[in-house]
């Protein structure tokens, strides 16, 4: 029953997924919107997004300390 329940999971936009992945870094989120985050988002969308967020994240950083530097 379980296999039913996730295949009847509507997909989640990018939006949603960057959304989620943002406020997690951050470490806030609502309890309404992490119901509804567990209830759309499926955790190959959440991986992929982590790994796009930190990739973004290490570069901004990057970029912040060579424009500091410079």
């Amino acid at each position: 029953m379980e296999n039913n329940a996730a295949e009847k999971r509507t997909s989640a936009t990018v939006w949603q997924v960057a959304k989620a992945v943002m406020f997690a870094f951050m470490g806030i989120r609502k309890k309404s919107d992490l119901e509804n985050d567990a209830a759309t988002l499926k955790p190959t969308q959440l991986i992929v997004g982590g790994i796009i967020g930190a990739i973004v994240f290490v570069i901004s950083i990057i970029l912040l300390v060579r424009l500091v530097v410079s």
